[in-house]
């Protein structure tokens, strides 16, 4: 996450904290309620796609022209511990893919090896002097890997891939790709969710990743991942009530577990996308923001967490030219794949890219593991029971688009 150039790329890495769209959440072992109950439903069952089940990952797509496989995994198990009381960790592990020539990825497929506590992991790029930062970083953190909340750890850690259920490798049609270049190393931050473990042993992970990549002499667009993020003010239900129903306690819990920047996230969405002006409790939260640049939009995806009821991704809503890139009407969580578009969709300087989420509180006592928290006022944050609202789109500036 780290563009921050740009009325589009506001957001410091630190302040969008994905967790990781992503991809980004909570693993509670049950299917997403809004995917097959309507929300009066007493009950929920069906286990999440990807988690808590052995993972297979899908078909390998034949190498296209130029490209291979580069495999890479995490050195050694990790067995995570959730800070500050907390359910979640996220934990970034730094692999090599040994480039001493330029390169572009093309797809990629991540590997969780424990599903029961692995919830999505972001794939990040850095350069030589990052990856040397990074290694020390490493060096100095017990254990394998480093606590990473928020980003890679370390600046200039460009996104170039992500997996979250049902989100497996996507192979654009198009001439395009992630620049790799040489001597360019990838974290791969991984978000742990322990609440599945209840009061039994955690266990271990030792994942890793499927890398599709060119060789040097292919000449590709360059891919950009973009994140359009939109605040989350979702308040107690009328049935609920208990201490983190207000708003400010419910901040203060968010930066207890995961540090200040929560705070800076949550207050840098609000003055961005709502001017300013005093937070607006509502289930329903947007944002507008303006392209810095030109660019071509090849696929988009949508990412929330378990209160998510729909997401849409609009270009120029209210205008004649008005496009729709990406609705889902119905958030399923076990289904956050990336969709290429029908067609490569233009962007032009000062366009405006609008998110908008729905979130449903009332999900909570569908969820039975969700049903053990305390109720609480729903921010933007990055664990079980917190919320995101997060448009992505893969584009690269007009400049460098393939056709």
């Amino acid at each position: 996450m780290n563009h921050t150039a740009g009325p589009v790329r506001w957001l410091s890495a630190t302040a969008i904290a994905l967790a990781a769209i992503l991809l980004i959440a909570s693993c509670s072992g049950q299917r997403h309620p809004a995917a097959s109950h309507p929300p009066d439903a007493a009950t929920a069952t069906g286990a999440h796609g990807g988690h808590g089940e052995p993972f297979t990952a899908p078909p390998v797509a034949p190498l296209r022209a130029a490209e291979r496989f580069v495999n890479l995994k995490m050195p050694e198990p990790y067995t995570p511990a959730a800070p500050s009381g907390g359910t979640d960790e996220y934990r970034c592990f730094l692999l090599d893919p040994g480039l001493t020539g330029r390169a572009f990825l093309t797809g990629s497929q991540f590997l969780p090896q424990n599903t029961g506590l692995v919830h999505h992991a972001i794939i990040f790029r850095v350069g030589p002097d990052e990856a040397e930062e990074a290694g020390k970083l490493d060096t100095r953190t017990p254990g394998e890997g480093w606590t990473c909340f928020g980003d890679a750890g370390v600046g200039n850690g460009s996104w170039v891939g992500h997996w979250a259920p049902g989100a497996n490798e996507t192979l654009l049609t198009q001439k395009v790709g992630y620049p790799m270049p040489p001597g360019s190393k990838l974290i791969m931050q991984v978000h742990y969710n322990l609440l599945a473990a209840g009061d039994g042993p955690i266990g271990s992970d030792q994942s890793g990743l499927r890398l599709r990549l060119t060789d040097g002499r292919t000449d590709l667009a360059s891919l950009e991942t973009e994140r359009l993020p939109a605040p989350v003010e979702l308040p107690c239900t009328a049935e609920e009530s208990g201490p983190l129903c207000d708003r400010a306690a419910a901040v203060r819990d968010v930066v207890h577990r995961f540090g200040d920047q929560a705070s800076s996230t949550v207050t840098g969405l609000n003055q961005f996308c709502n001017n300013a002006r005093p937070p607006v409790a509502s289930a329903t939260q947007h944002c507008d923001q303006k392209a810095g640049e030109p660019a071509t939009v090849y696929a988009v995806a949508g990412h929330m967490h378990l209160l998510g009821r729909s997401i849409k991704v609009e270009l120029n809503p209210g205008t004649s030219g008005a496009r729709t890139l990406l609705d889902i009407p119905t958030y399923d969580f076990d289904e956050q794949a990336i969709r290429p578009l029908a067609e490569p969709v233009s962007v032009e300087t000062g366009d405006t890219l609008r998110v908008t989420c729905t979130h449903d509180a009332g999900l909570r006592r569908l969820l039975p593991e969700m049903r053990g928290l305390p109720p609480r006022y729903v921010v933007w944050g990055e664990g079980t029971s917190d919320e995101m609202c997060l448009g992505l789109l893969v584009w690269s500036p007009r400049s460098q688009s393939a056709g």
